[in-house]
């Protein structure tokens, strides 16, 4: 039989709920030019960085559209030298009459037509440009690549549906859990109070897997179950969590100062609601009525029914009655 005293500690407040692990950010690779995909520049569960280069796609045909704008701006630029040339040369003339003023009117629009024309090569020009950087696809976030889903070699379409690899940034990761509705108003003050603390524990053995914040609280309740949606992210370095894996998520939502408590093994329920067995200075146990708070690592709050200092039985109730009379047996040498 084991025996306990009622006494003061702080106290956590803990919601556990299931969750799912999911990527911080997910990216599918597509290319947004058509063409031969020419080099994969990535091995498959590869550690990439924001920017790296990640596949080829043949640029030869985005390449000469690129140099024939850039002749067709040359092209233009002379001729708007030259067209020029024969405005400044009729503007003298029609001074003195060899030219109509017509003429001249006709030359300033053509001038002016080519000026166009020159603007909208250079627009050409930039939209080759932009053709053919995306020839060269480069990785948008830093993550982890997963199965390549095109070989190289193959033909690939801006309009392909599927892509060439799929991104997940694991570095932090992101888990969504949920909590009853019931609880909006703690979790809502708990988030403005400052950073809210949340451990992932394995599913199977409970194991802490890592320790985050939570992120956000979801905008709406879902009607249909009446829960609410959490956001946390964990830093995730040890690869501990992985997307779509289940979990505990244990959300600490607040901490009860010098809270009166007792281990919650004490705390018995019969018809008339919970009790527990307390110890008289005579060695004889009476059940007390008692109303109890929230319950962590084995400690219950306890609200009423109790003082601090109370000896209370922790195990082996199923012994007992009222008016018993118990030995507490000394605890083992320390060997």
């Amino acid at each position: 039989m084991q025996v306990a005293s009622v006494e003061r500690r702080d106290v956590p407040v803990i919601l556990t709920d299931l969750g799912t692990v999911q990527a911080y950010s997910t990216v599918t690779i597509k290319s947004r030019v058509d063409g031969e995909l020419k080099q994969v520049l990535f091995k498959e569960g590869q550690d990439v960085r924001k920017g790296d280069l990640l596949a080829l796609i043949d640029p030869r045909t985005y390449q000469a559209a690129l140099d024939q704008a850039h002749a067709k701006l040359d092209q233009d630029t002379a001729s708007l030298a030259n067209a020029r040339l024969i405005l400044d040369r009729d503007v003298q003339l029609v001074a003195r009459d060899f030219v109509s003023v017509q003429a001249t009117d006709n030359q300033k629009s053509q001038v002016a037509q080519i000026e166009a024309q020159i603007e909208q090569d250079k627009a050409l020009i930039a939209s080759a440009e932009t053709e053919l950087s995306y020839t060269r696809i480069t990785a948008p976030i830093d993550g982890r690549a997963g199965i390549l889903l095109i070989d190289q070699g193959n033909i690939v379409h801006a309009s392909d549906p599927g892509g060439i690899v799929v991104l997940n940034q694991i570095h932090p990761i992101a888990a969504i859990s949920t909590l009853p509705e019931q609880e909006f108003a703690s979790i809502r003050a708990a988030l403005a109070a400052g950073p809210v603390e949340v451990e992932a524990l394995s599913r199977e053995d409970g194991a802490v897997l890592d320790k985050g914040t939570v992120e956000l609280m979801d905008n709406t309740i879902d009607p249909q179950s009446g829960t609410l949606k959490l956001k946390s992210i964990f830093p995730n370095v040890e690869d501990r969590l992985w997307p779509g894996q289940f979990i505990n998520a244990r959300v600490r939502v607040a901490t009860l100062k010098a809270a009166l408590t007792a281990p919650a093994g004490a705390i018995q329920r019969g018809p008339d609601g919970e009790f527990v067995y307390v110890i008289a200075s005579d060695q004889t146990v009476s059940p007390i009525p008692v109303k109890t708070g929230p319950i962590c690592d084995g400690v219950a709050v306890v609200e009423s029914g109790l003082a601090e200092g109370d000896r209370v039985v922790a195990a082996g109730q199923y012994r007992l009655s009222a008016g018993a009379r118990i030995v507490v047996a000394p605890p083992p040498p320390l060997r």
